[in-house]
């Protein structure tokens, strides 16, 4: 039985399939925790702009960092 290398409310990617690169603006959070499927421990996902949750392998996703909030003040 294999840990789950990430958690839950970490932001994630999908990696890219089929020659694809994934676009910045899919980034999902990790909302739960499921058990492993063909040896690969598997995560519920879900994208701010979906209205509803994916399910993914360890081995399909890759951690990115939060996009920069800007800091510049509004006028």
């Amino acid at each position: 039985m294999s840990d789950h290398r990430f958690a839950v409310d970490q932001l994630v990617r999908l990696k890219g399939r089929f020659g694809l690169s994934p676009t910045t603006e899919e980034v999902y959070r990790i909302t739960g925790t499921l058990p492993e499927r063909n040896n690969s421990p598997q995560y519920r996902i879900r994208n701010d702009e979906e209205r509803y949750e994916r399910v993914t392998t360890e081995d399909s996703i890759e951690a990115c960092e939060a996009a920069p909030v800007s800091q510049e003040p509004v006028q």
